[in-house]
């Protein structure tokens, strides 16, 4: 089976390596390091299809690492910790030590990422990973305190069109064609600055042609050919994430023009409209919470609308959800709750009920004292009381702090 362009296309060395001059070109840190003949632990950050993985990779080969690589979508601490063991035997024959590669780390939880902090830290690895996303909010201080961040730019104009042209003359099998380009202007308009998908467009244009003749790759070829729908969006690529914290982000900054319009984004690229609801969903609860109850109320009554419906009359649905979502009030105050609650039952254990609180089904239970002295708010005015109902060794501790809201702040009254 034939490997994809992108695949093919792969740089087998540094020499090869396009884009990133000011970290891999002469005067580039990662070209010093590799003079040196020692690189440390680092983080890649930047835009999908600039080059990380591959760099990883031909950073292995320059020193002749051993090379492990983990995705941070489907693998856990286990995977982790068996590759980290892998990593620790292989130490016992090779004088270099191995680089575990970890892409898209931004995606590992603060457990995934502790548990390669003592690998790092013993030298039984060199930590390369990858990030679309700010390193400084998505990976954990103590990883990121470890590692140099070095952060990719996005490929120029040039560059791209360099990768194109390479392709057409090295590739074992465009080189056979008689392949020319009249224009790069919608190629590098799909590919978005992303060497991957500029080479996916090449590739399928390519071989939607009559490869018996000469090809004439122009815009209106290549815009007829893949379609603005199946480029501007990517549901099973990096695309997705993007897109959907984007349409989040845009509903939490209390912005329905932007939030509307990355619904259209993701519904006309084919995204799941469920998928989308049930992250309305969560919105509606983490971030507007206490200071609108409802939201959660709509979220809801849209998901269950939306699964009724179906497509094309569910974007009404969604796309009336997602602009009251943007222009509710705002609160975090649940989430924070809930977050100060779980730390405190780590933190304090199982801490015994007060008494007065206790369930007392038996004799022997009322003679011990299990519900004694409870005060039953409804026996009270505003069916309200105070009486002691965290365990005593927390009973002055604050977990619920109200929002600063007008619903919440009747609660603080």
């Amino acid at each position: 089976m034939i490997s994809p362009l992108a695949e093919r296309m792969r740089p087998k060395n540094l020499q090869e390596y396009i884009g990133q001059k000011h970290i891999v070109g002469e005067n580039g840190v990662v070209k010093k390091a590799l003079e040196s003949g020692f690189i440390p632990s680092m983080i890649l950050w930047g835009p999908p299809g600039v080059g990380k993985t591959t760099l990883a990779s031909l950073l292995a080969d320059e020193l002749k690492m051993p090379f492990y690589s983990l995705s941070a979508i489907n693998s856990g601490v286990k995977d982790v910790r068996e590759t980290i063991a892998k990593a620790e035997n292989a130490n016992f024959f090779n004088r270099n030590r191995p680089i575990l590669f970890i892409d898209e780390i931004h995606r590992f939880s603060k457990s995934q990422q502790d548990s390669l902090l003592g690998a790092v830290e013993k030298g039984i690895v060199t930590l390369i990973g990858a990030t679309t996303e700010n390193p400084s909010f998505e990976v954990i201080s103590a990883l990121l305190s470890r590692c140099q961040v070095y952060v990719l730019q996005a490929l120029e104009v040039d560059e791209l069109k360099s990768i194109v042209v390479n392709s057409i003359s090295h590739d074992e099998f465009l080189r056979k064609l008689n392949i020319t380009i009249s224009s790069y202007a919608s190629l590098i308009k799909i590919s978005g600055g992303d060497a991957r998908k500029l080479l996916n467009a090449l590739e399928l244009v390519v071989s939607n042609c009559d490869q018996s003749k000469p090809i004439m790759i122009t815009d209106e070829l290549v815009d007829k050919i893949i379609g603005e729908n199946l480029v501007l969006y990517d549901k099973s690529g990096e695309q997705h994430y993007d897109l959907i914290s984007a349409f989040i982000k845009s509903m939490r900054g209390s912005d329905p023009d932007a939030t509307v319009y990355y619904l259209a984004r993701m519904l006309s690229g084919g995204e799941d409209p469920l998928f989308i609801c049930r992250r309305m969903i969560i919105l509606a609860s983490e971030d507007i919470g206490l200071a609108n109850p409802n939201a959660l109320l709509l979220a809801n009554a849209c998901f269950q609308s939306v699964h009724q419906i179906g497509m094309p009359e569910a974007r009404i649905i969604m796309s009336q959800t997602a602009i009251y979502l943007a222009n509710s009030s705002k609160s975090n105050s649940a989430y924070l709750a809930i977050n100060e609650a779980m730390s405190l039952v780590a933190e304090t254990g199982n801490l015994p009920v007060p008494l007065h609180l206790r369930n007392a089904p038996t004799k022997l239970m009322k003679e011990l004292g299990y519900g004694k002295d409870y005060k039953y708010a409804h026996s009270f005015p505003d069916n309200r009381v105070d009486q002691q109902h965290l365990p005593d060794k927390i009973k002055s501790r604050k977990i619920y702090i109200p929002g600063n809201n007008p619903m919440e702040s009747k609660s603080k009254k």
